[in-house]
């Protein structure tokens, strides 16, 4: 059992009792072996290494950190770091400074508004474009709701009581069912961006599924329309929120189109096909209306729809499955990495694709692999000045720390990353990870075993990345993203 931690300095004092730490990190213990053991039961520390101060500084994206000092006789210290300046933000694979513009805008709206590295992420225009579009965009939807009112009007909405202020009512409830719906589409934005990069066919959709589950809303207004703007607005934000998934995962798949350099002409095409496909549908959907059975009894209206909704799902599920990506998102590289590892080969870009799954999400695929951990969730030991070096020492030509939990009844692997790591890092792990899957039993020794699988990744990884060049795959998009949330750097002083 975990006991409290308390530490204390001449500046402050810090008592990490049980409740610090979170359940889940409680449950959670890896062996650990002492430094002057023979090598099967981790790596040898000469006296110089076992007499020198090791410090590992953890940040976190909110701007604080946590300090691990280990000293001679790996004794260790947990020290709680102070905010960092608020003129830098943990972006990117470093800290980047942000546009002495926005320096008075809050971390949390930032992270919201704008691309996640910026400004080093986009292009040198791209603020003054988008401080320009706002208004712009603002200026339409004024213009959109006065246009409402109009059409309202026009329609017999407020006339009939001769009342204007009627029509201005009506106009407000539509209008705001529309408001309400675009909140799904800023917090997709907002919190979501970093999605669809690495998997638009699965996000492509999700978003479908999603905006059947809101047409179901707008249909039960017919049941109930006493709740007509209730029901249309909880619709609204559905399809709302599907859009916000739907839109930002199809510009992803347009640009893999265009391998000339088209995206323009691309995306002006699949507008043409869109407006074809429209035409038809809006045609045989007013046939359908026209049909006596159809449009006289709900029940059959309503099984009508669910006929086309599920078809349409169908064929779209159809229409993602025959995209190929030559790119290495996560699902495509553990793929790869488990025939590389069983097989010593890789798949081709036909093959790999037909056998990502769409639908499934990756933190449900096996092995289970967990990307951005704490080192306090990596080390609950009592020994955790030795396992903090044996894990410094084991992995000091890595961009990452990898270990894993014996104490689970399924395998699960932990992986936590050091500054400069990069998608070649990520996938190292991902190698490593699998290749411990494969071979691991339990009666292995932890750190032996650990040993093991890195002396494999050095000796065959290069083989891998060869094969991934000459069936095509583009190694240059390497779509793993490494997670900002907890980066580790490291010190070691005599």
């Amino acid at each position: 059992m975990a006991s409290p931690l308390r530490l204390s300095h001449q500046n402050f004092f810090i008592d990490c009792g049980r409740k610090s730490t979170p359940a889940r990190f409680e449950r959670l213990r890896v062996s650990c072996y002492p430094v002057s053991s023979a090598g099967a039961d981790g790596p040898r520390f000469s006296n110089e290494e076992s007499q020198s101060r090791l410090i590992l500084l953890e940040k976190y994206g909110n701007g604080t950190s946590k300090r691990y000092i280990i000293e001679s006789g790996s004794r260790i210290q947990t020290i709680l770091g102070e905010r960092l300046p608020e003129t830098s933000v943990f972006q990117g694979s470093a800290f980047v400074e942000h546009d002495s513009e926005l320096r008075w805008l809050p971390t949390i709206i930032k992270d919201l508004i704008l691309p996640a590295g910026f400004p080093d992420s986009v292009s040198d225009d791209y603020l003054d474009y988008i401080l320009l579009q706002f208004p712009t965009n603002v200026t339409g939807w004024i213009c959109h709701t006065l246009v409402t009112s109009s059409l309202l009007k026009a329609i017999g909405i407020g006339s009939f009581s001769g009342s204007a202020a009627a029509a201005a009512a009506a106009t407000v409830r539509w209008v705001s069912k529309d408001g309400i719906g675009a909140l799904g589409r800023l917090f997709i934005g907002g919190r979501f961006g970093n999605l669809f990069d690495n998997d638009p066919k699965q996000w492509r959709l999700y978003a479908d599924f999603i905006g059947s589950v809101g047409s179901i809303f707008d249909l039960s207004t017919q049941l109930y329309p006493a709740y007509f703007l209730s029901l249309a607005s909880v619709g609204n934000l559905a399809k709302a929120v599907g859009r916000g998934l739907r839109d930002p995962s199809f510009r992803v798949i347009q640009n893999h189109f265009a391998i000339s350099g088209n995206l323009g002409e691309v995306s002006a095409k699949e507008e043409v096909w869109e407006v074809a496909a429209e035409l038809v549908g809006l045609g045989l959907g007013i046939l359908a209306l026209d049909t006596p059975g159809i449009s006289s009894s709900y029940p059959t209206m309503t099984l009508t729809w669910l006929g086309m909704q599920l078809l349409h799902l169908w064929l779209r599920y159809l229409s993602l499955s025959v995209l190929r990506f030559n790119t290495i998102n996560l699902k495509r590289a553990r793929i790869l990495v488990n025939s590389h590892v069983l097989h010593r080969k890789v798949p081709g870009i036909n093959g790999c694709n037909k056998m990502e799954d769409i639908l499934v999400w990756e933190r449900f695929m096996k092995p289970r692999i967990i990307f951005g951990v704490s080192l306090e969730e990596m080390i609950t030991g009592e020994r955790r000045g030795f396992m903090l070096r044996m894990l410094h020492k084991l992995y000091a030509e890595e961009k990452y720390f990898l270990v894993l939990n014996q104490h689970q009844t399924e395998f699960e692997v932990f992986v936590s990353f050091k500054e400069g790591a990069t998608g070649v890092s990520v996938l190292r792990s991902v190698w490593q990870s699998y290749w411990l899957h494969q071979n691991w039993s339990e009666s292995d020794v932890a750190f032996h075993h650990l040993g093991q699988s890195l002396m494999e990744l050095n000796t065959r990884f290069d083989d891998f990345l060869l094969q991934l060049e000459a069936s095509g795959w583009d190694t240059s998009q390497i779509i793993l993203k490494v997670p900002k949330e907890i980066l580790v750097q490291e010190h070691h002083t005599l």
